[in-house]
């Protein structure tokens, strides 16, 4: 349920103050002891008469592949939203650990069209708190509207992961069930990622977090080389979807493995109609590294 009280922001938060802050709240939790709560922060984030800057939108479709359009991609709404999810996540009462915390999964379902004209009112909450057999896991909610609307435009469900973190009172699950081995299709495209390609993508959502920089900043972290943000990936396969969407539709996408740079990528689209001659019904899509056969991630596309 929506917490009735929202905490309303006076402006987007900066992304990099949020990560300075979440480093130093971690070395109070070392310090002071592991957050000894279990419980989610009722409160949910708001920040009203949101605007984009034409520009920051132009570079994203350019650098994603999506086609030159008033029309907000569903992708760069996301990075939109993202530093207000963030801010929810970077509260005291949050109980588990920012910096680290693994994105499993991505599901939005885009409404109607968000014009860049619009000015618009986001809000940001957590819930499903829950165990993983690798920790402890989340479900962040971010919403979007047009000012002064009660309706949704925009909604995404972003899952993360706490690996290594188990609270008191949040039961540990059995096992998944063994999932069926990926035997790579013959691609439909095969992306050439460069090492620069998380500083390239940073520039465009504001996400600089030093895991996909650079070798160096990511090697601080435990990471060996930097690797690519997962939202860049999924809003380019989106993007390779191409407009057969339409204007309203799900998208959802699951993260198996990081994307390592610089690499390659082999990308496979499935169409499915309809009936003979129908209209676009659905298109799924798997990634994954063509010299291993590693899948990388998976997800659909379908209409509303």
């Amino acid at each position: 349920m929506t917490p009735a009280q929202p905490v309303i922001l006076g402006e987007m938060p900066s992304l990099s103050k949020l990560y300075v802050n979440a480093a130093a709240q971690a070395a109070r939790r070392r310090l002071l002891g592991t957050h000894d709560g279990s419980g989610l922060p009722a409160e949910r984030h708001e920040v009203r008469g949101v605007t984009v800057d034409v520009a920051t939108l132009t570079a994203y479709q350019h650098l994603i592949g999506e086609t030159a359009s008033d029309v907000l991609p569903a992708g760069f709404i996301h990075a939109l939203a993202f530093p207000l999810a963030m801010s929810v996540m970077n509260r005291d009462d949050f109980p588990l650990p920012l910096l680290g915390m693994i994105h499993l999964r991505n599901a939005v379902q885009q409404l109607v069209p968000v014009l860049f004209s619009d000015m618009l009112d986001v809000t940001a909450r957590v819930q499903n708190l829950r165990g993983h057999r690798a920790g402890t896991q989340v479900d962040v909610v971010a919403e979007v509207r047009k000012a002064d609307s009660a309706d949704i435009c925009w909604r995404g469900v972003s899952t993360y992961l706490a690996k290594g973190v188990f609270l008191p009172g949040i039961d540990k699950p059995s096992p998944a069930p063994a999932r069926a081995d990926f035997k790579a299709p013959d691609p439909t495209a095969i992306w050439q990622l460069g090492v620069d390609t998380g500083r390239a993508y940073a520039a465009v959502s504001g996400d600089f977090n030093p895991i996909h920089l650079s070798v160096l900043s990511a090697k601080a972290l435990g990471m060996r080389r930097s690797i690519a943000h997962g939202m860049y990936l999924a809003a380019r396969a989106l993007a390779d979807v191409g407009p057969s969407r339409g204007d309203a539709f799900s998208w959802e996408v699951d993260f198996d493995a990081p994307v390592f740079l610089p690499c390659r990528v082999a990308l496979d689209i499935n169409t499915v109609q309809d009936e003979p001659g129908g209209g676009w019904r659905r298109s799924d899509f798997a990634a994954w590294n063509p010299r291993s056969g590693r899948r990388h991630f998976s997800g659909s596309v379908s209409a509303l």
